[in-house]
């Protein structure tokens, strides 16, 4: 499936092309489950910039059916899942070998296209950009989306408070299953006046952003002294410009983080990966699949994640 021209989900068109080779470095996988993001949604619209055609798709998982010259990393049958290492929207992608992470027993390709990207995410953001550890307090934004869920989930397991915001009744039960303290209804009520409450007026120490625009100003004014807006999404639309003598009211520090920087060797990529895995396996870590759409209705599974009724994880079928 691959996009001529930016726009909506209707520009998603299927193509035919020949199955391609693995190059030096390379392996081809035969995918099995492909996980649906927001970036996909940003390079379709145009909003992070690619060259055309394009094929999105920024995780998947399946089973390795060819290897390049030098490969050493896995071989045809490898049960396998990836992120940000080749175009998803395909039935047989190719990837870079040494990006490829082995599938332990007992974890599927729907699971591991479920969890491997925002599972990592989740894990950097807790552990790297602002390390958790108990007597933090957090304000995780979308708390019941794919990635606030395993956000909620990872920042509990490391002793944190943590409160997170939904837009409905139904996802504040689901976050509060996944172990938020508080869930706030931002429909319905102030989300910084509700934090404010909640801490005695003290702020959080973190406040993990994923809408952007929308929730940006207030989540600064959300912050503790010397507090971190931890910015890595924009599902309401691009933050604007802000003058760096705004963060001065409380000494607060602000970060735009990316994934690919918290894995830039095969030794972390692997240790983040290994760790959500083993949490998984010992049924520390729950995984929610929204819905599954064909690989041929992905325009349909754009129109549900842009909704924001999406509960959880969609996955792509090829």
């Amino acid at each position: 499936m691959r996009v001529h021209r930016f726009g909506g989900p209707e520009v998603l068109q299927r193509d035919e092309v020949p199955v391609p080779e693995p190059g030096p470095g390379q392996a081809r996988v035969r995918l099995e489950a492909i996980g649906l993001n927001y970036h996909d949604t940003y390079t379709r619209s145009g909003l992070y910039p690619v060259s055309l055609p394009y094929t999105p798709g920024i995780e998947a998982a399946g089973v390795v059916d060819a290897v390049g010259p030098g490969v050493t990393e896995v071989k045809p049958g490898d049960r396998v899942a990836y992120a940000l290492a080749g175009a998803t929207y395909v039935e047989y992608g190719l990837a870079e070998a040494a990006k490829l992470v082995p599938l332990p027993d007992g974890v599927s390709s729907e699971l591991a296209a479920a969890v491997l990207l925002q599972g990592l995410t989740a894990h950097y953001l807790a552990t790297s950009t602002f390390p958790l550890r108990p007597g933090h307090r957090v304000l995780v934004h979308a708390a019941a989306g794919g990635t606030g869920l395993l956000l909620v989930q990872i920042a509990k397991r490391l002793g944190a408070t943590v409160y997170g915001t939904v837009g409905s009744p139904a996802k504040a039960d689901v976050a509060l299953a996944a172990g938020a303290d508080a869930v706030i209804l931002y429909r319905e009520v102030d989300f910084v006046s509700e934090v404010e409450r909640l801490t005695g007026g003290e702020g959080v120490h973190a406040v993990y952003d994923s809408v952007g625009q929308a929730t940006f100003r207030g989540s600064l004014r959300c912050l503790a002294p010397r507090g971190i807006l931890v910015s890595f999404g924009q599902s309401s639309g691009p933050v604007e410009p802000i003058a760096p003598l705004e963060l001065m009211n409380g000494s607060l520090y602000l970060t735009r983080p990316h994934l690919r920087d918290y894995i830039r060797t095969r030794e972390e990529l692997l240790s983040r990966a290994g760790d959500i895995f083993a949490w998984l396996a010992a049924g520390e870590l729950q995984v929610r699949i929204d819905s599954r759409f064909a690989l041929t209705e992905v325009a349909d599974a754009h129109r549900r994640l842009e909704s924001r009724q999406s509960v959880g994880k969609i996955l792509l079928i090829p």
